[in-house]
């Protein structure tokens, strides 16, 4: 018997799709890129992404 040679699994790239290796060689995963990861970052800080929840009551100002 011959062993199998492991190959590692891919998880699609949350900015642009791009299939990315699920392995240590993979220094941005879940990104492709930093670049695809800063472009991320970018959406949650903008709040383009955001996690639903209730809506926090605003506070008057005085």
């Amino acid at each position: 018997m011959t062993a199998a040679k492991q190959v590692p699994k891919s998880v699609p790239c949350p900015t642009c799709d791009k299939p990315v290796p699920w392995s240590p060689a993979s220094r941005w995963r879940p990104f492709c890129s930093e670049r695809c990861r800063l472009i991320d970052l970018g959406e949650w800080l903008t709040e383009d992404k955001c996690i639903a929840g209730d809506p926090v009551p605003r506070v008057p100002e005085d």
